[in-house]
């Protein structure tokens, strides 16, 4: 016997579109579920990530720093040598002057380069005062890196347990919302898709409860709830824009039929 080729979407009845768009949301709101239970981690453990690589490049930077200032201190303290020893040469050079004139100009270059020894001795002072400032930071920096990567370590673990345990349940609702959505018509999908997005709790279509739209809850008015309960066209909210179907539909009982069956 030859097997039954797949039904095309857009030949389904109005009920069938129904039934199909509410399985999916069904399915949809369970996943949405799992992703509530694992709640904020996800976003707690990007931003750790992002604190920890933030800490790291700025330890990194003051380690750089501090290389920079010890360089800047060896090059001070050749400056501060080479000073001296012309300081010496030119004191050597006063002893064997001609007139007043050399004399002053060689008291004149010492004046220099006793200054330039001054100079390079304050830098090197300031250099080192920067470094020890430099490495009380580097030392607040690695003991907060350190307990954020535990906090993050923590996370992880309390994420990756939460999603091993949901994991797979999640992928057997995606791969059947995947196999749903085949089944439903391309721009009533789409439609279905972008009203779910615009909603703050995630529902596309919901069902009439207590002659309201059970998004919104705004009253619906008793023609539209006939033209619902028909499924012989697809009624959107006017107030939210959800997809509204009645609750038999849905497989809700509701009220009413629970006081009747008693």
């Amino acid at each position: 016997m030859a097997r039954e080729s797949k039904k095309d979407p857009s030949e389904m009845s109005v009920e069938q579109k129904l039934k199909a768009l509410y399985q999916l949301q069904t399915m949809l709101s369970e996943i949405d579920k799992i992703k509530t239970l694992r709640g904020e981690l996800p976003l707690e453990v990007q931003d750790l990530e992002d604190e920890v690589a933030g800490l790291s490049t700025r330890i990194e930077k003051i380690q750089n720093d501090i290389a920079d200032l010890k360089a800047n201190v060896a090059t001070k303290r050749i400056e501060i040598e080479t000073a001296k020893a012309s300081i010496e040469k030119y004191k050597a050079q006063q002893d064997n002057v001609r007139n007043n004139r050399e004399y002053d100009v060689l008291s004149k270059e010492i004046e220099f380069q006793s200054l330039e020894v001054e100079l390079c001795e304050k830098r090197i002072r300031e250099a080192l005062a920067a470094e020890k400032a430099k490495n009380e930071e580097i030392e607040r920096s690695t003991e907060a890196l350190e307990e954020r990567q535990k906090d993050l370590e923590a996370k992880k673990a309390e994420l990756e347990e939460i999603v091993s345990e949901t994991k797979q349940e999640e992928e057997k609702l995606r791969e059947k919302a995947k196999v749903l959505e085949t089944t439903i018509e391309p721009r009533l999908l789409q439609a279905f898709k972008r009203i779910r997005k615009n909603s703050r709790n995630g529902l596309g279509v919901v069902y009439v409860q207590r002659d309201a739209c059970g998004g919104c809850f705004n009253k619906i008015p008793p023609q539209k709830q006939l033209d619902i309960r028909s499924r012989k066209k697809i009624i959107v909210c006017e107030y939210c824009g959800r997809i509204m179907v009645d609750p038999e539909l849905a497989g809700v009982v509701t009220e009413q039929k629970e006081k009747g069956k008693k």
